[in-house]
């Protein structure tokens, strides 16, 4: 979620909003520091600190607040267990913040900053009841007391080649997810009137120079409408070092695809890396939403694993051929 570009659209068409952060955890607790709630005066809101009693309480707080135009931020200290009855045992501090239009000039950096993609950190600190958030550096500034947010997300590219039945549940599997995904086919007409914010549909002219200009990170999948296009396009991904090359097909359709990559020369390891058939094992659906959602799940996977410096699963057992 886009929390700063949320709280300002809120602002604009309701006239304010609130702010909810898990400040602080100690022990377990249902989300992570860090994890935003942004809510409207109605109490309609996106995002989640995790559900349950603790979730609740902070909605109610935070439109007590927007209902009274109280400026001032607060902390909510809450033991889990004792206070609200919740069984992750874990204590955190929760910070309420409510914003209107008065704020939208000081926010826009922000904005700006979470709309150029990636992560950022900004620095803050209680200046008369409001927190004050800036991203020159204080490190080192001994006049400096606050605390540091980190904001954005880390998006892990994907390409995604082909815009068939699999490739366009996948795009629409993937949209609320941390991945920025480069869409490509051949064929005029292809994609989809409408499109996910985070895939980039773009006509595939040369498939080699996609793989040549690709992120070193980026995870490729190749489900093209044509197997000679996505033999040529799984040779040369393959003979990059990416984390992951996900071909669809069935486990005859990759033994055909092996034997003529040995036979160009593609070394016997980066073979043995391909992922085909795609998805986590078990699943042998051959629906469209159900392979997308197998893939995503092990795209997940390996995202996670990959942070761990840890293997990927196995691959499924079945795809389309």
């Amino acid at each position: 979620m886009r929390v700063w570009r949320q709280l300002t659209d809120f602002i604009a068409r309701h006239g304010s909003a609130a702010l909810i952060t898990v400040h602080d955890v100690k022990g377990s607790a249902p989300r992570e520091a860090g994890a935003h709630m942004v809510v409207r005066p109605d109490g309609a809101f996106h995002g989640t600190i995790g559900g349950g009693q603790l979730e609740f309480r902070m909605l109610d707080i935070a439109r007590e607040m927007l209902d009274s135009g109280l400026r001032p931020a607060r902390i909510v200290d809450q033991a889990l267990g004792p206070d609200l009855g919740q069984c992750c045992g874990g204590r955190v501090k929760i910070l309420i913040e409510t914003f209107d239009r008065r704020d939208m000039e000081a926010l826009a950096p922000l904005v700006e900053a979470e709309a150029a993609g990636g992560l950022f950190e900004v620095e803050c600190r209680l200046e008369e009841g409001r927190v004050k958030r800036e991203f020159s550096s204080a490190v080192g500034d001994d006049r400096w007391t606050g605390w540091r947010e980190t904001h954005g997300e880390r998006l892990t590219p994907v390409l995604l080649f082909g815009a068939g039945h699999v490739a366009r549940a996948l795009v629409l599997a993937l949209a609320p997810l941390p991945f920025a995904v480069r869409w490509l086919d051949d064929r005029e007409g292809a994609f989809p009137s409408h499109i996910p914010s985070n895939a980039h549909a773009v006509r595939l002219w040369d498939p080699e120079a996609e793989i040549a200009a690709a992120d070193p990170g980026s995870f490729v999948l190749v489900m093209t409408h044509d197997h000679p296009l996505d033999m040529a396009i799984t040779a040369a991904a393959l003979k990059r070092d990416f984390p992951y090359v996900g071909l669809i097909g069935s486990a005859t359709k990759r033994a055909r695809f092996e034997k003529r990559f040995r036979e160009t020369g593609v070394d016997e390891a980066r073979i043995r890396a391909l992922v085909c058939p795609i998805g986590i094992p078990g699943i042998a659906d051959k629906d469209p939403a159900v392979i997308a959602a197998s893939v995503t799940a092990q795209l997940l996977q390996l995202r996670e694993r990959a942070s761990l410096g840890r293997n990927l699963s196995p691959p499924a057992d079945t795809n389309d051929t």
